[in-house]
């Protein structure tokens, strides 16, 4: 019986969770101006744990299937309606002189 895994991230989670704990312990770390070893461990924790949160709420993509399913099902205009979009105006607009 095959094992099922969790879904791997994606890059933009990978990448938006990344950037959040950078920006976010430097931003930290740079407005608490802390010098103690325990205080900057926290900090590190919290932009750990704020990069963790972005990255679990980054939307995930919609599987293939799903999409096709998706545009079979959207009305697509019938052909007398895109003849009418794609026709030009009759109205030709006069040249100045």
């Amino acid at each position: 019986m095959p094992r099922q895994t969790a879904p791997r991230p994606t890059v933009a989670q990978l990448t938006y969770g990344s950037c959040t704990v950078i920006l976010s312990t430097l931003a930290m770390l740079l407005l608490s101006q802390t010098d103690s070893g325990p205080g900057v461990a926290l900090i590190a924790l919290v932009g750990l744990v704020l990069g963790l949160l972005v990255a679990m709420t980054v939307p995930r993509p919609k599987p293939a299937r799903a999409i096709s399913q998706i545009v079979a099902s959207s009305a697509a205009p019938a052909p007398r309606e895109l003849a009418e979009l794609t026709e030009l105006p009759k109205e030709r607009v006069p040249a100045r002189d």
